[in-house]
């Protein structure tokens, strides 16, 4: 199937629209000017590298292009640039009267590489040390891969309540054999699909050549979608937006997914339906090669598996020179800084630092090498800057089965100093439980930045 242009035509326009543009386009009578395609824009108040643009007239179908390779869409979009230079911005309007184009240049004066290093960056693209190119696949040997729940969401929160996919359901769909490639260069984006895609299917229509497929729903012919673009939008939800005719995953018609939960192994989407808005669908994905503990993804046709085991740790675990695997979950992140408090009983160099995400069961674990064992150390500590007072829970797990847990509290009376949390685990079964699983701001959403050290067995 060959590649469009969102740009090229207002044939395209009738695709833009079936690919999910939930509102149509106004009777405007005449073709539209170039002064109906005017804009203006203005410095974002987090930094003076990233310009918000605004469309003049919020009646039409706008479509962005940045000049620093990557694409929005909307009356209000916003683009990021890193790197000092002058960039040709153009708004191409789309009404039933037909299209309409105008352009500025914005000049960027200084470079802002902190911008290509926060934590979603970093974890997207494996971030500039590791050379800014990372490459994404479904977690298909994983049970709840992808599924879907209402939209809005449910009292379950962003979870798919109405259907989860075994591991391996949809072998032969077309989406398991995908690769996606995010890039710092340019934000480049390239989807190899290995000759097809799985559908939703309503998009049957759309697809030349598409069938019903085995496990249900479509898959499509479709070539590689290369040298494509990403953007990431913080403004409310943080959300990922694909130019052209690139996705993730099974297709809905919808090219912008929220990021549920980030982490260097870990990148779980909740994205909509265009033809269903009281459908959100999800989709999780893990690193190439990499084994999540279900297997990994990327295998071809048949699902196929991750080539690396599971990386466990032993405790003790700190941050002074290495930067061991933690997995955020709940729309939390995680990072490693420089102690931002030296003071009091943690004058370690390096830390942990956590986000909160919007869920109020927000949080992060380790998988580890071994057991627990309490027969001699009983407690479980970890030190916690917290910015509120509170509970903060610790919760062991056995990683073989998800039932079988213990959790407790500890409550945190002083915030914005380092504090030493000790839980006793003496009750606990031994032998069974290998994960280390930490909650902090407990039952809070958005409970703000923690940062955590020192993760023992005493």
């Amino acid at each position: 199937m060959k590649r469009f242009n969102i740009l090229s035509s207002v044939t395209t326009l009738v695709l833009l629209v079936s690919f999910g543009c939930k509102k149509d386009a106004p009777e405007l009578g005449d073709p539209p000017t170039e002064a109906d395609a005017a804009f203006t824009y203005a410095e974002a108040s987090r930094s003076k590298n990233i310009i918000e643009f605004t469309a003049s007239n919020s009646d039409v179908i706008a479509v962005w292009d940045f000049g620093n390779g990557t694409q929005g869409t909307g009356s209000k979009a916003t683009g990021i640039y890193p790197n000092k230079g002058t960039y040709t911005v153009v708004l191409t309007i789309f009404s039933r009267g037909g299209s309409a184009i105008s352009t500025q240049d914005i000049v960027i004066e200084n470079d802002d590489l902190s911008l290509l290093s926060s934590p979603i960056f970093d974890f997207l693209t494996g971030g500039l040390d590791n050379g800014g190119v990372k490459t994404w696949v479904i977690d298909s040997n994983l049970s709840g891969h992808f599924g879907v729940g209402p939209n809005p969401s449910g009292s379950a929160g962003n979870f798919p309540e109405y259907y989860e996919a075994g591991e391996n359901e949809k072998a032969g769909g077309g989406m398991y054999d995908d690769k996606y490639t995010f890039s710092m260069d340019a934000f480049r984006f390239d989807m190899v699909t290995n000759g097809d895609v799985y559908i939703n299917s309503a998009q049957a229509g759309n697809f030349n050549g598409s069938y019903e497929a085995s496990v249900g729903d479509y898959t499509a012919p479709f070539d590689d979608q290369i040298g494509e673009s990403w953007t990431v939008s913080t403004d409310g939800d943080t959300t990922i937006t694909f130019s052209g005719s690139s996705f993730i995953g099974y297709y809905t018609g919808i090219h912008t997914y929220k990021v549920l939960a980030i982490g260097e192994n870990e990148l779980f989407l909740r994205y909509e339906d265009s033809e269903a808005p009281d459908l959100a669908w999800y989709i999780r994905l893990v690193p190439e090669g990499y084994d999540s503990g279900g297997g990994g993804g990327g295998g071809g046709g048949g699902g196929g598996g991750g080539t690396t085991d599971t990386i466990g740790y032993t405790l003790p675990i700190d941050f002074e020179s290495s930067e061991p695997e933690f997995t955020a979950f709940g729309n939390s992140t995680v990072a490693y800084i420089d102690n931002p408090d030296t003071s009091g009983i943690n004058p370690s160099s390096r830390v942990l630092e956590t986000v909160h995400g919007d869920q109020t069961w927000a949080g992060l674990f380790v998988d580890l090498k071994g057991k627990f064992d309490f027969s001699t150390a009983t407690n479980l500590e970890v030190k916690v800057w917290a910015p509120i007072t509170g509970d903060f829970r610790i919760k062991i797990e056995n990683s073989d089965n998800d039932e079988e847990f213990v959790e407790k509290d500890f409550t945190i009376s002083t915030a914005n100093e380092w504090v030493q949390i000790s839980i006793d685990f003496s009750d606990a079964n031994p032998d069974i439980y290998d994960l280390f699983v930490v909650f902090p701001g407990w039952d809070v959403a958005n409970a703000g930045t923690f940062y955590l050290d020192d993760f023992e067995q005493n």
